[in-house]
């Protein structure tokens, strides 16, 4: 009897640890790197990345809107205190959707330096994984999944 609570009591424990899995606890400068985040200039030239600026230069403030929008959306999250791995994925998700009716105008290296703001807002909350969206958004699949 006493070994079936014992299992018992082992097993609660494992359910519980595994409930709280996929959970991001908000980094404490979180709300700070968000801002600056916002308020910095984007798709400028960027030599470290490669990136040689915006293709088309009447698209940066579009491009910079929604990337912004995103930024709000993780924000929304991180505020939150302890959002989820696929919650954090599901704002990639929604905020890459916003690029859709623009996706064809965008060059490779545009598409790139999307994708490149959104890993920098994984960055901020600490999320490792788009979940394949950024990849989807990119090659139009995920090339790790079979």
């Amino acid at each position: 009897m006493k070994q079936l609570i014992n299992i018992i009591i082992g097993l609660s424990f494992l359910l519980f640890t595994a409930c709280g899995q996929g959970k991001i606890k908000t980094p404490e400068n979180a709300m700070t790197k968000f801002e600056e985040f916002k308020s910095k200039e984007k798709f400028l030239r960027d030599g470290k990345l490669f990136y040689p600026g915006i293709g088309d230069p009447t698209l940066k403030p579009i491009l910079t809107e929604k990337i912004n929008l995103a930024a709000d959306d993780f924000k929304k999250l991180a505020d939150k205190g302890n959002s989820t791995d696929t919650e954090y994925q599901n704002a990639i998700k929604i905020g890459l959707d916003r690029f859709a009716d623009l996706y064809l105008q965008l060059d490779t290296e545009d598409r790139e330096r999307v994708c490149s703001y959104f890993e920098e807002l994984m960055d901020i909350v600490g999320l490792e994984s788009s979940d394949g969206h950024l990849n989807d958004f990119m090659y139009g699949f995920d090339p790790t999944k079979k």
